[in-house]
């Protein structure tokens, strides 16, 4: 289903962090939109209405404004879930194995806040943890509150809730919006927080506790541009974690208006299926990192999702579009579970709606197809392979997005959106900064965080 494009917003340039990968200047320019009227070239944020019907909340485009609670749930369905048949797509499973046991999925990130009524049934806070309470001496040194739990349900930045909820949100009277696989359990683990307290040690922590921790899956929304060593103690945890059959998911990153190809980590490791952002039509995200690492594309633009305490709002990000194929690969895992990893990422890579006869640099082998992935699956394959049904051409190089700004111009309006609207936080994971890279305004709860090595 085509839909109407969205408007696109110009991502922060956050240099070399690990990053929550969602885009946050073009949030930035949406406020200063609300704050003084209008800016040339950058138009008020649309509104998607829903068909008819009186009472229905339309869906708005993301702007990342956030209250938690959200005081009213978005009843639309969502556009990134409208292009989905959602029978077909759950009609052997919606997140359990045969046995009935629901998929296991790590979310490595801000904590999953499982008192959102939709999240309240898919937290597995037995195994959740909390690496910033545990290496920080205390909840004081890192969030302010003594009284938060330690299990990982932890989450005042809300970056990690709403990743989760794309994952596994449960069905609730009165919304639309639901999880790609919402009978699988999530794993809240926290390890960054709007302060950057994370590091990439306690990244490669994350994921060997996602290991104990039984996962089949592990989402990773977050990146660094500088490159890692494939010696490095995060690439020997992507190792052991593939070497166990799990399944690894990490975003591409939100760099992609420089125009520049280059590799993002953890989600350029061999074997890790990383993601960029599309938009309603299909195509590449204007913010979504491009390069030879990328494996598929999926929907990262007006995401609708949980927010802590209750509710949902919009963002946007590769951040958002990691979890989307994560619940895909969670019900491959169910349907599947004699299926190895890597089979599991080449039958999404397969699958992917592809607009050229390969992969390219900007969507990878294609954007995510849910029920394809799901129903043509009569044997599991090793590799994607080109579709000689398609005309062969070349993908487009990636250009830098025409702002009409120096880049310095941009660090100083950017730096002007970080004081004037609330700040915007990167955060560093200490020397190699691991970020979340939002495309987003945000109170002070919402700040995307940094990622110290």
């Amino acid at each position: 289903m085509r839909t109407p494009p969205a408007s696109p917003r110009d991502p922060e340039k956050q240099g070399d962090t690990v990053r929550r990968t969602t885009p946050t200047a073009w949030a930035a320019a949406t406020l200063l939109v609300a704050l003084i009227g209008s800016i040339a070239s950058v138009a008020p944020p649309e509104v998607a209405h829903a068909a008819d019907g009186e009472g229905v909340t339309p869906v708005p485009q993301g702007n990342g404004i956030c209250t938690f609670p959200m005081k009213q749930q978005i009843k639309e369905r969502p556009w990134a879930l409208q292009r989905i048949v959602l029978d077909q797509l759950w009609q052997d499973t919606k997140g359990r194995d045969t046995h009935g046991r629901p998929v296991r999925v790590a979310v490595i990130d801000t904590g999953v806040d499982n008192t959102n009524p939709q999240l309240a049934g898919a937290v597995d806070t037995k195994h959740g943890w909390d690496f910033l309470h545990h290496t920080k001496g205390g909840r004081n040194a890192t969030a302010g509150d003594p009284k938060a739990p330690t299990d990982g349900t932890y989450d005042p930045v809300g970056h990690g809730t709403k990743v989760a909820g794309i994952i596994a949100a449960r069905p609730r009277a009165g919304t639309g919006f639901v999880g790609l696989a919402p009978e699988a359990t999530i794993i809240p683990l926290r390890q960054n927080d709007e302060n950057g307290s994370g590091t990439a040690a306690t990244l490669a922590q994350a994921i060997r506790k996602a290991i104990a921790a039984d996962a089949g899956v592990i989402n990773i929304s977050q990146d660094t541009t500088k490159p890692l060593s494939p010696n490095s103690d995060l690439a020997a945890a992507v190792k052991e974690a593939r070497h166990r059959n799990i399944v690894v998911i990490a975003s591409a990153g939100n760099d992609g208006l420089d125009g520049q190809l280059k590799d993002t980590y953890p989600a350029a490791y061999d074997g890790v299926l990383a993601v960029a952002s599309s938009d309603r039509n299909n195509e590449r995200a204007p913010f979504s990192q491009s390069g030879d690492f990328i494996g598929v594309a999926a929907p990262g633009v007006d995401m609708v999702s949980t927010v802590p305490k209750g509710g949902q709002c919009v963002d946007n990000g590769t951040s958002f579009s990691a979890p989307y194929v994560a619940g895909v690969a969670a019900l491959l895992k169910a349907k599947h579970p004699d299926w190895q990893e890597h089979q599991i990422v080449a039958q999404i890579e397969q699958t992917a709606e592809r607009t050229v006869n390969g992969k390219d640099t900007f969507v990878g082998w294609g954007v995510v197809d849910p029920v394809r992935a799901l129903t043509e699956d009569a044997h599991p394959i090793d590799r994607p392979s080109a579709d000689s049904g398609l005309a062969k051409a070349a993908p487009p190089d990636p250009t830098a997005w025409p702002d009409g700004e120096s880049p310095q111009e941009r660090m100083e309006r950017y730096a002007t959106y970080g004081v004037g609207a609330g700040g915007v936080a990167v955060a560093v994971i200490a020397g190699t900064a691991v970020v979340w890279r939002d495309v987003r305004k945000r109170d002070a709860r919402g700040r995307a965080p940094r990622v110290n090595e």
